[in-house]
């Protein structure tokens, strides 16, 4: 019997995912572990590998690549030596979503063009993103890559070429109407969801970080603010767990692990990696991982599972010069922390007004499962580790 490749689920609250393209054709042999094709869901672009073995077989009726489509809807079949092929998918099904599918970490390159390949133009999953978000017509391109594939260079040299994309829709000489992108589209859906599901109230402190820049400055090799609050975030939640929360349905969900997000701004949008069991992390291997997963989501690398499962949300925009901002809640979290910059200010100190290195930190939380008393505790805790970094860097992880 045929088996079905379905389109799977690569996120907690994603019920549909964009086909972007078959890196097997059809007709082609496919072995499990493959990299039968690309989806961009909740964020990412994702490799969907297969979990079994036969000739791939894409009906005519099948989504086609850049259609948006349901999870669970078939795609195409994987058959046995000798099976009689089906001759169309069934329609989109009205049943609960399938089972969740992992990421492969694998990367594999895509094989060379089958038979039912010819005349079909061929692009990386990363030039097609570009390309949507530079408004370039990929299809009317040659690619320079192995096979005629269309590479980003390629996709670059075109937009640099035209003046004026050919998708570009004018309602007047001087606007430009352009449709949204599946991650800006994402990203829209889940913050007009935190505000209709939630309860989010803000409460903002001011903290003196003078011993916080004076600790940075002598560290070497020295790591980003965000990762010295990264670590001391994770030790605040240990003593207010309470803040490291998720609401499910009518249900609260009060999460052991302590994985904190940390939001990094693309051209693609905001997106925000996870260092997991952050409270378990010395600085400095907060520090490697936060590098290495600020460069993947520059490179538009990260995976779902890379973004998948934080249970509480640091931004900053210190570094953009903000003050103080009102962040909003990533869902279905509890709570999220927005930082603004250090900047040196007038202060009272020890008696005596003198210059110090300060901060703005604003804690948005859901009131519907975070009380303010606690919500304040958590600001008093950070507060001290803060004013009193060595104490809580050289503390005992857990």
């Amino acid at each position: 019997m045929a088996i079905e490749v379905v389109m799977p689920r690569l996120g907690w609250t994603t019920e549909k995912g964009t086909l972007v393209e078959w890196l097997k054709a059809s007709g082609e042999r496919v072995q499990i572990g493959e990299i039968l094709f690309t989806v961009e869901n909740d964020k990412a672009l994702n490799e969907v590998e297969a979990f079994d073995s036969g000739t791939l077989h894409i009906p005519g009726n099948a989504p086609k690549p850049g259609d948006t489509v349901a999870l669970g809807t078939v795609l195409g079949y994987l058959l046995a030596d000798g099976e009689a092929p089906p001759t169309s998918v069934p329609a989109v099904p009205a049943a609960a979503p399938q089972p969740e599918a992992a990421d492969t970490p694998a990367v594999q390159k895509p094989a060379a063009p089958g038979p039912a390949d010819a005349g079909r133009v061929s692009i990386s999953p990363r030039a097609r993103r570009l390309a949507k978000e530079l408004s370039v017509d990929w299809e009317r391109l040659s690619g320079t890559g192995r096979t005629g594939r269309i590479t980003e260079e390629d996709v670059r040299a075109a937009a640099a070429a035209a003046s004026l994309p050919e998708s570009t829709i004018h309602d007047s000489a001087d606007v430009q109407r352009m449709p949204m992108s599946p991650i800006r589209r994402a990203i829209a859906e889940r913050l007009v969801a935190s505000h209709h599901d939630g309860a989010p109230v803000t409460l903002t402190a001011e903290l003196d970080a003078t011993e916080l820049v004076a600790l940075r400055a002598s560290a070497r090799p020295r790591p980003g603010y965000n990762d010295y609050l990264i670590r001391f975030v994770a030790l605040a939640l240990e003593r207010h767990p309470a803040l490291n929360s998720s609401v499910q349905n009518d249900d609260i969900l009060r999460h052991k692990g302590i994985h904190v997000g940390f939001a990094v701004d693309t051209e693609a949008g905001l997106l925000v990696p996870v260092v997991r069991d952050a409270n378990l992390k010395s600085v400095e291997e907060i520090a490697r991982q936060s590098a290495s997963l600020s460069g993947q989501a520059l490179r538009g690398e990260l995976t779902s599972e890379q973004m998948r499962g934080g249970t509480f949300t640091i931004t900053n925009l210190g570094a953009v010069g903000i003050d103080a901002f009102t962040p909003i809640i990533n869902p279905p979290q509890g709570a999220i922390l927005g930082v603004g910059r250090i900047a040196q200010r007038p202060a009272v100190h020890e008696g005596r007004i003198v210059p110090r290195w300060l901060t703005v930190v604003s804690l948005t939380f859901d009131h519907r499962l975070i009380d303010g008393g606690p919500a304040a505790r958590f600001l008093a805790t950070l507060r001290e580790f803060v004013q009193a970094p060595r104490a809580a860097i050289t503390r005992a992880a857990g």
